[in-house]
């Protein structure tokens, strides 16, 4: 996961991975209290869709610390509505239907 987030945000090197390692498990708690079920959260390697919101949500907080605060609101707007699709998704949601 690490490597697709460094990817996703243009970072080569190593100097920021604790940060980002950091930021990746706060994406998957985020995520996880924002109604995605925990089973898809976990299985982060391989599904496309939790990869991606856990980049934007990354790129959101690291665009704070260290870039521009433009690309952060973008980054943050993106994550917002990917993890409002994805909790109410009944492939992601932890939602029981009726």
């Amino acid at each position: 996961m690490l490597d697709k987030v460094k990817l996703a945000l243009l970072i080569s090197g190593n100097d920021f991975d604790t940060e980002l390692n950091e930021l990746i498990g706060a994406a998957l708690i985020d995520l996880q209290i924002g109604d995605v079920n925990d089973d898809v959260t976990v299985s982060t390697t391989t599904d496309a869709a939790i990869i991606r919101a856990v980049c934007c949500y990354c790129g959101y907080h690291f665009e704070l610390e260290h870039g521009a605060l433009n690309r952060a609101d973008a980054f943050k707007r993106s994550y917002d509505e990917q993890k409002a699709q994805l909790s109410m998704n009944a492939t992601y949601g932890n939602y029981q239907t009726v």
